[in-house]
């Protein structure tokens, strides 16, 4: 599932690339995918042209002249600029642009396209839930988001509605990193603590949104993202010893997801 680093990178290359392009065409062959009746949705933006594009967690929000296009990939997929003559095998939608390039998007599982009218960007249900980008949080922000919260500190950071970004391909380093084990409650975080997890979150991003994001996700040129297994520092390494101190890194139950947790470091207490 492509998370912060991948989506901040696919949104990026969009803005560089499809801005100023205008949509002549638009196939559509995954029409749950849409919220509004494919007909609507292609009346809508055929004719569109391209502003810029930008991200809020992981929805890709691209700004047009005739409102705005929301992508999000669920739980994985593609998004490919082409032409018509080099198309990916699947595909679930197309956005034909007018100097014969087009937009070939795929989705795994649990894709969506969403047109939104301009000016209705903030009732657009599914993105105004959303909290803050989360590599866009200070440590004031972060001290602000977490006063008064309880519960787990991996809970926290996977809910969408606090901060957005954070998915389970990147949080065990960034708890390695604020030496946090992810049971720890919210309200018995000290405030070294908090400020050690937002420079974590930083850390913990950072250098895959450098590379492209991870290896196993595509940019809209079909290239592989930079970061791979050897910049990973714990996550999915069980038994593998930990970078800081050596002790075997375990894998343990988080509720309904496991975490790679290095013993060591990460005390429970």
């Amino acid at each position: 599932m492509p998370e912060l680093p991948e989506i901040a990178n696919l949104a990026s290359q969009m803005d560089r690339h499809l801005s100023g392009k205008q949509i002549s065409s638009i196939e559509i062959v995954q029409p749950k995918c849409l919220n509004l009746p494919t007909g609507d949705f292609s009346q809508a933006l055929t004719g569109a042209r391209i502003d810029q594009a930008s991200y809020h967690g992981k929805w890709i929000q691209v700004h047009t002249s005739q409102g705005w296009l929301l992508i999000n990939l669920g739980m994985g997929g593609e998004i490919l600029l082409t032409t018509r003559q080099e198309l990916p095998p699947k595909w679930r939608a197309i956005f034909d642009f007018g100097d014969a390039t087009c937009l070939a998007i795929n989705f795994w599982w649990f894709g969506y396209l969403h047109y939104v009218p301009e000016g209705a960007l903030e009732t657009h249900e599914m993105t105004a839930r959303l909290g803050p980008n989360v590599l866009d949080l200070s440590n004031d922000d972060l001290r602000r988001l977490i006063k008064g919260q309880r519960g787990t500190i991996k809970s926290f950071l996977l809910d969408q509605s606090k901060m957005a970004g954070i998915g389970n391909a990147y949080i065990h380093d960034i708890l390695f990193l604020a030496r946090l084990h992810p049971q720890r409650k919210m309200d018995g975080l000290a405030p070294g603590e908090i400020d050690a997890l937002a420079a974590a979150i930083q850390q913990g991003l950072r250098p895959s949104l450098d590379k492209g994001g991870a290896f196993y996700e595509k940019d809209i040129f079909g290239r592989q993202g930079g970061f791979s297994m050897d910049d990973i520092l714990i996550g999915y390494k069980e038994t593998q010893p930990c970078p800081a101190c050596g002790t075997p890194i375990i894998k343990i139950k988080t509720g309904s997801t496991s975490s790679f947790i290095c013993p060591h470091c990460q005390p429970a207490g």
